[in-house]
């Protein structure tokens, strides 16, 4: 039993494992925190929002900030570059029932930095700052900040600090620091060495530290290397929501057990079934594709389950590969 863990807190929010469901663009939506929360997830955010999109109705707004009951504490990401259009965007998260609102100056996909948003914002940390001071100004629930070490690896540290003092000095509930710079995207090796020293900085802080936890021992590994309170499950969790389950085992001295084929076939018939309900039959199967992919990592001949999920367009052809590669009476090889 691990039982050295720290407590993790984001405001008002005190989570039982300190662990979180990470904001990724294209898979945290409504469908997949659902299978996570369900797996045993404390907490989770949404997709990355961009701050417009919350200001204009539409299906488009409506289906990301639609919330499930269940779905608790449930943090609502925004990016953008404009002071007032994200504090607007803010007050609207607020009040649309989400309990934190996440700022995102970390995001290295290319059409974001070109428009001065994400991780672009570490090239100007005054913007940043004033995103901050603006979003927490506009909202009464805890603000957050997700940030990475550096805009590149020539560029220093200095914006990070300057983002990192302003968003506290602003009341922040926390800083998730990415442990990589923007441009290295996701490549590389994750500085844990760089949160432990994000945490001597701001021992009475919530810091959560992201990057290369891609399991349990992972997670608990960055936990005890940087004294943060809490580690972000990102891309591992990506095909594998029972590492939620899987990190309560671990810390509990429990087998890590791995999913049967039929909870798989449950699990992924569940998520497929609420994805079409929220997109609809042509962009739902096609959203889910590229959880099938992740999904058959963990059958015993991923090859050719990734190849049928690619192929299975709409909902019959699902149900087809779920039926033929998991049932659990078959062997495979």
């Amino acid at each position: 039993m691990i039982d050295d863990l720290p407590e993790l807190r984001i405001g008002p929010h005190r989570l039982d494992v300190p662990v979180v469901l990470a904001p990724l663009a294209g898979y945290t939506d409504l469908a997949f925190r659902g299978v996570c929360r369900r797996l045993g997830a404390p907490y989770c955010a949404t997709e990355m929002m961009l701050d417009r999109q919350m200001l204009l109705p539409g299906k488009l707004r409506r289906r990301l900030v639609h919330l499930d009951d269940d779905d608790h504490p449930i943090a609502g990401q925004i990016v953008g570059s404009d002071p007032a259009t994200m504090a607007s965007a803010a007050a609207d998260l607020a009040g649309s029932g989400f309990d934190v609102v996440d700022v995102n100056f970390a995001c290295p996909v290319r059409k974001v930095l070109r428009r001065g948003r994400g991780g672009h914002l570490l090239r100007d940390p005054a913007r940043a700052a004033a995103i901050v001071r603006a979003v927490a100004a506009a909202v009464d629930v805890p603000v957050t900040v997700k940030l990475r070490t550096a805009f590149d690896a020539d560029a220093g540290h200095d914006a990070f600090w300057r983002i990192a003092d302003a968003a506290f000095d602003a009341g922040a509930a926390a800083l998730c620091v990415h442990a990589r710079t923007v441009e290295q995207h996701y490549r590389g090796q994750a500085d844990w060495d760089f949160i432990a020293e994000v945490k001597r900085r701001y021992p009475d802080r919530t810091v959560i530290g992201s990057g290369d936890v891609a399991d349990p021992p992972a997670a608990v590994a960055m936990l005890r290397h940087t004294h943060a309170d809490g580690a972000a499950f990102a891309r591992g969790a990506i095909g594998n929501p029972w590492v939620f389950r899987q990190f309560r085992d671990h810390v509990a001295g429990r087998p890590m057990a791995r999913p049967s084929l039929a909870e798989q076939r449950e699990v992924m018939a569940r998520q497929y079934d609420h994805t079409v309900a929220l997109y609809g039959g042509r962009l739902g199967p096609r959203r889910m594709m590229k959880f099938g992919i992740k999904y058959s990592r963990q059958h015993p001949t991923p090859a050719k389950v990734r190849a049928a999920f690619v192929a299975a367009k709409t909902p019959a052809g699902w149900r087809r590969v779920l039926e033929k590669f998991y049932d659990p009476a078959r062997e495979y090889a």
